[in-house]
């Protein structure tokens, strides 16, 4: 009851900011199936101070429709074609103006109605660090749970801690925007990894929720294209910790996922 009552105080405070605390972007692309769910996600929040833009590649179903309806107020939405989903991602910084941003793309959602509260409360508690982050489930088309995500976030989140690959998932990974430089759109899959570790390097501090804040769809456009994703993150992990070093932590993640497959 104690911490219900700290958590209201703390939010009531957040939401005095004239500023959005929060841009929530959605990145969409004929995605009718997949979007519903995530406004919902959104529409339900309990926590209010956050401005929500769909970016949109130029649909021809009925996605931009379903934004328009969705009931979420102040939605921004822009719809015109883009080069592919990184560009989209890039257009949604400049024309975002909360203090931190998050990216929720077409078939992902907040995992709880208080999941937005969960993370401001622990960028409040924390003296507003540059990254806040939580952890992630997986789940399928249904919104059926398949599993965690077999990459934990640890309690303590550093540069180093991306040497073991992408520990916390990039929608759960949510930054101030004034550390948040464009995407690389050299990489076509895995420019969110790179983009999260120019954000480790410039990090200034960091805060945990604890909690499970996102719900991933698991087959999103890096899922779909698994093989060129590794190899892309591969060259960046040879980038920014050393190509030594990551051939021989690559062994380790062999036998890592062969003993897996093995015990389940």
């Amino acid at each position: 009851m104690l911490f219900l009552s700290l958590q209201f105080y703390l939010c009531l405070q957040i939401v005095c900011m004239e500023q959005p605390l929060f841009s929530i972007i959605t990145i969409t692309f004929n995605a009718e199936k997949e979007l519903p769910a995530t406004l919902d996600s959104v529409r339900c929040q309990s926590f209010r101070n956050f401005e929500y833009l769909v970016i949109d590649g130029k649909s021809n179903d009925s996605t931009v429709g379903l934004a328009k309806e969705s009931g979420i107020k102040g939605i921004l939405i822009v719809s015109e074609p883009d080069n592919g989903l990184y560009d989209a991602m890039n257009k949604g910084i400049r024309k975002a103006k909360g203090r931190y941003l998050i990216f929720l793309n077409a078939g992902d959602a907040f995992h709880s109605p208080d999941s937005l509260s969960e993370i401001a409360v622990a960028a409040e508690a924390n003296g507003f660090p540059d990254v806040v982050y939580g952890q992630t489930q997986l789940v399928d088309a249904s919104r059926k749970f398949v599993a965690m995500r077999h990459l934990s976030a640890p309690e303590h989140l550093t540069f180093e801690s991306f040497r073991q690959g992408m520990l916390v998932c990039h929608q759960a990974f949510v930054v101030k925007r004034e550390i948040a430089e464009p995407y690389d759109l050299r990489y076509r899959f895995s420019a969110d990894y790179e983009w999260c570790l120019r954000c480790l390097k410039k990090m200034k501090g960091s805060a945990y929720t604890g909690t499970v804040i996102i719900d991933y769809l698991t087959d999103g456009l890096t899922d779909k294209n698994h093989m060129a994703s590794l190899k892309e993150r591969f060259r960046i992990m040879c980038d920014y910790y050393g190509v030594l070093p990551t051939i021989v932590r690559h062994i380790g993640f062999f036998f890592r996922n062969l003993c897996r497959k093995l015990l389940s």
